[in-house]
C-alpha cells in the first residue's frame, strides 16, 4: 500500500491563514502576544528589505548599472 504524498504548502500560505483566523476565539493577552509576535516579524521583513537592497546597490556600484 502507497503511503500519500507530502503536501507542500505554498509559500506565504501560513501568513494567508493567520489573516482570515477568527481573532474572537483569543482573550486579550492572546491577542497581545500576537501583536508582539507580528511586530517582531515586521521588523525581520524590513531588515531583509534592507539587505536585499544593500546587496542590489553594491551589485549596481560594482557592475556601473543605473537602478533607474
Amino acid at each position: 500500500m502507497e503511503e500519500p504524498a507530502e503536501v507542500r504548502i505554498g509559500r506565504g500560505q501560513r501568513l494567508v491563514e493567520a489573516v482570515r483566523e477568527d481573532l474572537e476565539l483569543y482573550g486579550v493577552a492572546e491577542l497581545e502576544d500576537r501583536i508582539d509576535v507580528l511586530q517582531t516579524e515586521i521588523a525581520r521583513c524590513q531588515a531583509q528589505i534592507e539587505r536585499k537592497r544593500a546587496g542590489r546597490a553594491a551589485a549596481d556600484a560594482l557592475f556601473g548599472t543605473d537602478p533607474g
